[in-house]
């Protein structure tokens, strides 16, 4: 059975274990300049993220938008300071209560014990269909600033 958590830095902190330096916030995980990228990002949202405070620009605009239910980490892959993982996570479109249920696979990169480049490898049609269609989504991920 997979190991379930209710927050993203608990499941980070769960896959990327002891190779990642402690701290108390989510974005405290991450380096200054990290880079996330979303290689499959459906247009109007997001591709690439540089710094933390664009990442937590990004992660207010989503919370109007998605709930997020449980996380579920499936396998983990190391090699030196990079990971790879699977993980799941369950919730729903907040105006269009459509399901989001969404397989990830997830590269992360570390730099002295900090996050530094992230790439989320995850299903568009999933969030396309939770905010209800491509234009609905970039318009609600715009309205959300």
């Amino acid at each position: 059975m997979a190991d379930t958590f209710d927050s993203f830095s608990d499941l980070l902190r769960a896959a990327l274990g002891d190779r990642l330096a402690s701290s108390d916030s989510l974005l405290g995980l991450f380096t200054h300049d990290v880079v996330f990228e979303f290689p499959y990002a459906p247009d109007g949202l997001p591709r690439r993220l540089e710094g933390t405070a664009a990442l937590a620009a990004h992660l207010e605009r989503l919370g109007p938008l998605l709930t997020f239910g449980p996380m579920e980490l499936g396998k983990v892959h190391a090699v030196a300071d990079t990971v790879v993982f699977e993980f799941s996570c369950s919730g729903e479109g907040v105006a269009t209560g459509a399901p989001y249920n969404q397989l990830y696979i997830s590269v992360v990169t570390l730099r002295e014990g900090r996050i530094a480049h992230y790439r989320d490898y995850w299903n568009p049609l999933v969030v396309l269909t939770a905010l209800g269609g491509t234009e609905a989504a970039a318009a609600a991920y715009a309205g959300a600033a």
